[in-house]
């Protein structure tokens, strides 16, 4: 099955603050915020949504197509993906620009405060599923609004199996683009929040949204995730790190295991696990891309916590 993965290709600034960011927020005075964090630290990561999902599939035995907008800055970390085993041929640079910028604060609870700078990530719209061979699967992930929506028209039009995972973007997107790309999805995949953001901004509930798409997958952090279909619902456990580093590209990692389970042609609560399984190796790991593991290695730790992975034959 080829997988294309489309979605924002990021430079990740990622800083530590050693406290609590709600012990800083008065609640009488929210409609005036002005707050500075002092950080202890800060890193420089590659990152965006994209490749983020891409490594986890490459890490897992796939070879995905990345489909996306870099800036001039992009040379190196083109190189890095290539050596991961990720398809670059429709990167796109566009001159002028630079790489998306993602800026990340995350206190000692693992609560964050993000800023995000669009860079070449603005111009996604160039580019078409129209130009892709033999797409079998694709997951529209946080990226140019615009972009998102055309990427979800093109999946209809062309007959491509699709994930909408709308993200960070549903604060940006308008209900009526929301709606447009739940509609025809074979999963939408949003976490608890994004949710409700989603049904605040759509009027759409659960079951609406199963009326437009086949599946709803939600992520509850540690909690794990749900899995809804028009015939009920499973909950999917997360699996417990041995440590705690960063939650950068954690949700990342859990759609690049999701996805290496529809290829593998396992039911979705299936999925989900591996999801889980791959989740859990990106929180143990400072950014989304730090991480490595064989398949081997992956199969005993799902083992180890959700049993026997019976791979179709």
């Amino acid at each position: 099955m080829r997988i294309v993965v489309t979605g924002s290709i990021a430079y990740d600034y990622l800083m530590s603050f050693p406290g609590k960011f709600t012990e800083h927020f008065l609640p009488e005075h929210m409609n005036r915020v002005s707050l500075s964090f002092l950080v202890d630290t800060m890193d420089k990561r590659r990152g965006g949504c994209a490749p983020n999902i891409a490594y986890t599939l490459a890490l897992l035995g796939e070879r995905p197509l990345l489909m996306a907008t870099a800036g001039e800055d992009f040379g190196e970390y083109r190189q890095w993906l290539l050596a991961a085993g990720i398809d670059t041929s429709h990167v796109k640079q566009i001159d002028g620009k630079f790489c998306a910028s993602f800026f990340c604060s995350t206190d000692e609870d693992n609560n964050q405060i993000a800023s995000f700078y669009t860079g070449a990530m603005a111009d996604a719209g160039q580019l078409s599923f129209r130009t892709v061979r033999n797409c079998g699967l694709a997951i529209i992930a946080p990226n140019d609004p615009g972009a998102m929506v055309q990427y979800a028209e093109e999946c209809r039009t062309l007959g491509i199996r699709f994930i909408f995972d709308p993200g960070q973007q549903c604060a940006r997107m308008s209900g009526d683009d929301l709606r447009q790309g739940v509609t025809g999805a074979a999963i939408v995949i949003v976490n608890d929040y994004e949710l409700e953001l989603l049904r605040q901004k759509t009027g759409l509930s659960e079951e609406d949204i199963l009326t437009l798409a086949e599946t709803l997958i939600v992520t509850t952090g540690e909690r794990g995730s749900t899995v809804i279909t028009r015939d009920g619902s499973v909950d999917v456990s997360a699996v417990a790190p041995h440590r705690i580093v960063d939650p950068t590209g954690v949700g990342d990692a859990f759609r690049g295991g999701l996805m290496k389970g529809i290829a593998l042609g396992l039911p979705y609560d299936a999925c989900a696990k591996i999801g889980s399984v791959a989740a859990t190796y990106a929180l143990e790991h400072l950014g989304g891309l730090s991480h490595s593991y064989t398949w081997h290695e992956f199969k005993q730790r799902y083992q180890e916590h959700f049993g026997f992975l019976t791979i179709p034959a």
